[in-house]
């Protein structure tokens, strides 16, 4: 997927920061240009004992006399390329390098050995089919995309940790790029949305929401940012704040007001004191509302997150009214 056809578009949808260092293409080949080499005696240390440190190594063991290996060696080829890194294959003709298929004792061919961290720890006879090669490459390197779906999650955490610390655009950017990785990732789109929205821009992330596929907009992750654009769309209705402060000063008890004034705060940013106005009306009329600060405050809570700071000091003070 492009950077135009980012459904989430913005000027988000760009390139990773070199501290993310995927992308949503295959893995870009090595140098040589391919996943598949010839190779020697003397190359062997390199090509294989060394390589298969960074990332396993299928070592084919052929002759141009073999009638199987020709069956063989292509279907080899075609999984490999397919996989786009995840091992690489190395050919070895014996007729010419006798010394390293003795060594192993290769008695006969075709054969393939597989290398990790220098040492042999796999391998087949025999043309066998792709399936059994598709099957043989997934218990060496993990399912296909294992290693994109670990590099997505740590991408997530980083955005988060950004976002978290103020850097909205470092962190809409990550959101950016593992969208285009995978543009149904809940996590993605709804660490987008709050980027937007902490940017003031809560039109682009309604329109973001409205955009999402039924099932994802469904998805618990996305559920904070449906009721933080909800929250932020009723605090329009309710009025001046300072008008509200005022109320309160001539009148300490106008839980109304004060209601109001914290769903304001809330959105404004100032969680500490959005639940500090929730508390106090809690400590002086539970009934006040059918104890709707209570519930209030739950429902900060739920946006906000478990982890949140203002969400871990409110939840004590709230144990605290409730279990004095």
């Amino acid at each position: 997927m492009s950077g135009s056809d980012n459904p989430y578009g913005g000027s988000y949808g760009g390139q990773m920061t070199a501290s993310a260092n995927y992308a949503a293409a295959p893995a870009a080949p090595p140098a040589d240009g391919s996943h598949i080499k010839d190779t020697s005696t003397t190359g062997f240390t390199k090509d294989v004992l060394e390589e298969s440190r960074r990332q396993p190594v299928l070592v084919d063991f052929w002759a141009p006399w073999c009638g199987p290996c020709k069956q063989l060696t292509p279907v080899l080829e075609k999984v490999v390329n397919e996989g786009q890194g995840r091992v690489k294959l190395v050919k070895m003709n014996i007729d010419d390098h006798p010394s390293i298929p003795g060594q192993l004792g290769i008695q006969s061919i075709p054969a393939v050995i597989a290398f990790v961290d220098g040492r042999p720890v796999d391998g087949f006879m025999g043309a066998v089919p792709e399936s059994q090669v598709r099957q043989f490459i997934d218990r060496l390197a993990g399912p296909p995309g294992a290693d994109q779906a670990a590099e997505i999650e740590s991408v997530l955490a980083e955005a988060e940790t950004l976002l978290a610390g103020g850097d909205i655009q470092g962190a809409a950017q990550l959101y950016g790029a593992v969208l285009q990785a995978d543009p149904e990732n809940a996590k993605a789109a709804a660490g987008m949305m709050q980027c937007l929205i902490a940017m003031g821009e809560t039109a682009r992330a309604s329109q973001m929401l409205a955009s999402l596929p039924e099932e994802l907009a469904k998805d618990p992750a996305i559920q904070p940012v449906v009721k933080k654009l909800e929250q932020i769309e009723e605090a329009r209705k309710l009025g001046d704040p300072v008008v509200l402060e005022n109320q309160l000063a001539a009148n300490p008890d106008d839980h109304e007001a004060r209601l109001k004034l914290a769903k304001i705060l809330n959105v404004q940013g100032d969680r500490e004191q959005a639940a500090d106005h929730l508390l106090t009306i809690m400590r002086k009329d539970r009934t006040f509302d059918d104890d709707g600060a209570r519930r209030q405050l739950l429902q900060f809570f739920e946006v906000w997150g478990p982890k949140d700071p203002a969400t871990i000091a409110a939840r004590r003070r709230l144990s605290s009214i409730l279990f004095s």
